[in-house]
């Protein structure tokens, strides 16, 4: 059995996790490589650059006109990649999907609502409010803890 300690941070900090163990077993490789999942690197372009964009970083992604952006809470990137490679890519870590249009970061969501018809709206820190689809809300609220 593992003892797991949780230290809340203000926003000023890094982030960090650090793991003590006696041997760096297959339990704790595994943990590692969870861990590792959420590194993920998106890659995005604005005004003819190419950025590298971390997973944690992004607010939410959404599927317009057939095109995909990735928003972060300064700067909008289009992506080469369908919502549904970006899906795939982000599995694991705090992006899921909320609509048939749009991957939402539970990590940049401020409050919750519920909204008309099954659906809740989310705040986000940035202050942009998204729409959760009835379908996915159970989703939501798994995630959330609810």
């Amino acid at each position: 059995m593992y003892k797991i300690t949780i230290e809340q941070i203000g926003r000023d900090r890094d982030e960090e996790i650090v793991i003590r163990c006696h041997e760096l077993g297959d339990e704790v490789t595994a943990i590692i490589n969870k861990l590792k999942k959420s590194e993920t690197i998106l890659l995005g372009t604005k005004d003819g650059e190419t950025f590298r964009i971390a997973v944690k970083d992004v607010c939410y992604i959404e599927s317009v006109d057939n095109k995909t952006f990735i928003c972060t809470e300064k700067n909008v990137f289009e992506s080469r990649q369908k919502l549904y490679e970006l899906e795939e890519l982000t599995y694991g870590t705090k992006l899921f999907r909320c609509s048939k249009s749009m991957i939402l970061n539970i990590g940049k969501i401020r409050s919750v609502a519920a909204s008309v018809n099954g659906r809740f709206e989310a705040r986000l820190l940035n202050s942009e409010t998204v729409v959760i689809s009835r379908q996915y809300v159970p989703a939501l609220k798994e995630k959330l803890g609810m």
